[in-house]
C-alpha cells in the first residue's frame, strides 16, 4: 500500500512525540535514582593557592586513561599555558594559568586544574535518553560507551562544558570525560585518583565530600590572609565534587569558573519536562495543533483564473465542426 509523503511526515510527528516522552519520562527516572546529595559520596578539594602548575596531574591522568604521557621536557615546558586549553577526548585534565593582574602588587600567578566536577545532581546524567551516563553510590559520574546513541544531549546539558566528543572516530565514537578513576578497567578503580597520588604538594585532597568542606572552611578560618571566603562547589550548580579553594585577593570568576545559583540545572529542567508530558495530554494536543496547522497550509488544487480561461480561449479555432455552432437563423426562418 502506497503512502503519500504528507501522511508519513503526520505518522513520523506522532512517533516522534511517543518518543519523546517515552525518553523524557526515562530521564527523570534515571536522574531521580542516581541524583541528590550524599554525604557519604567522594570527591577531591583543590587547593590553587598551593599549585605551581607541574602538570603532573595531566601525566598520571594520560597514564591510567591510557592515552599518550607527555614527557619531563614537554611538563617543563611553560609555553603551554599561553593558550587556554580545555579537557577534550584525549585529555581528561588540563592545567591553566592566570596570571597576576596587579603590576603593583606581590602577587602570583594562580594554577587551576579543570576537568569533570562529578556534579552532585548531574546535569548530563538526567539529559541522557539511555542511561550511558549514571552516578554511582560513591558520587562519581561515569559513562557506558555500550549503551551510549551518540545524541551528545550530554555535552549540551553539563554547565561545566566538559564531555568531548571523539569526532575522528567515524565508526565507534565515544564520549569522553573524567570518571574519577571509578571506571571499569582503571588501573585506580575503587581507591585514591591518580591525579591525587601524583600531586608532590598535596595540593589535591581525597576523601568523603562532607569531611572536604569541613576542612576548607577550616583552612579559610584558620588562614584568612591566605584564603578567599568562598568554597566552589559547595552550593554551584546544586554542588560539585570537586571543590576549590582559591588565594586571597582573586575572586573564582577571574581564575575562569562560572557563577551558578545553587539550583542544580536537572532541578529546573525536568519539572518543565513532567509538567509538559503529564497524562499525554499536552503532546497530543500540540500534535493537534501541528495537524491543523498542516491542513490550513495544504496546497490545493489549481483553479484557472479567467484570464487564464480567455487566454485558452482565445487560442481556439474559428472553424469548429458544424455539430459544435451554435444554430444559425437565416432569412426564410429556417435554422442550420
Amino acid at each position: 500500500m502506497s503512502i503519500s509523503r504528507r501522511d508519513f511526515l503526520k505518522k513520523a510527528g506522532l512517533a516522534g512525540v511517543g518518543c519523546s516522552v517515552v525518553g523524557s519520562e526515562q530521564s527523570r527516572v534515571l536522574a531521580a535514582e542516581t541524583g541528590g546529595a550524599a554525604d557519604d559520596c567522594v570527591g577531591v578539594l583543590v587547593d590553587l593557592a598551593q599549585c605551581n602548575g607541574c602538570r603532573r596531574c595531566e601525566a598520571a591522568c594520560n597514564r591510567v586513561a591510557g592515552f599518550e604521557v607527555p614527557t619531563i621536557e614537554e611538563l617543563e615546558d611553560r609555553s603551554v599555558f599561553t593558550e587556554h586549553r580545555r579537557p577534550g577526548p584525549r585529555s581528561y585534565t588540563t592545567v591553566n594559568e592566570f596570571p597576576c593582574q596587579n603590576a603593583d602588587s606581590d602577587c602570583r600567578s594562580v594554577y587551576v586544574k579543570a576537568n569533570c566536577l562529578h556534579c552532585v545532581d548531574p546535569a548530563c546524567v538526567s539529559a541522557c535518553l539511555v542511561g550511558a551516563l549514571q552516578k554511582l553510590e560513591n558520587g562519581a559520574v561515569v559513562y557506558d560507551a555500550w549503551k551510549c546513541m551518540g545524541c551528545r544531549y550530554c555535552m549540551v546539558a553539563c554547565p561545566f562544558g566538559i564531555p568531548a566528543y571523539e569526532y575522528d572516530k567515524a565508526l565507534t565514537p565515544q564520549v569522553r570525560k573524567c570518571t574519577l578513576c571509578s571506571n571499569e578497567g582503571n588501573p585506580n578503580k575503587g581507591g585514591v585518583p591518580a591525579c591525587v597520588q601524583e600531586c608532590p604538594r598535596e595540593c589535591l585532597t581525597y576523601g568523603k565530600r562532607s569531611e572536604l568542606l569541613e576542612r576548607a572552611h577550616e583552612k579559610i578560618k584558620q588562614q584568612q590572609d591566605v584564603y578567599a571566603d568562598h568554597v566552589y562547589g559547595e552550593n554551584e550548580a546544586g554542588g560539585t565534587s570537586w571543590l576549590y579553594l582559591a588565594p586571597k585577593g582573586y575572586s573564582f570568576k577571574e581564575l575562569g569558573f562560572l557563577e551558578l545559583g545553587p539550583q542544580a540545572p536537572p532541578r529546573l529542567t525536568e519539572a518543565i519536562q513532567h509538567g509538559v508530558f503529564t497524562h499525554w495530554m499536552p503532546p497530543l494536543a500540540l500534535y493537534g495543533l501541528l495537524g491543523v496547522i498542516m491542513q490550513l497550509t495544504k496546497s490545493k488544487p489549481h483553479e484557472p483564473d479567467i484570464a487564464d480561461e480567455d487566454e485558452h480561449r482565445s487560442g481556439e479555432p474559428d472553424s469548429l465542426p458544424r455539430s459544435a455552432k451554435e444554430p444559425v437563423e437565416v432569412e426564410d426562418g429556417a435554422l442550420v
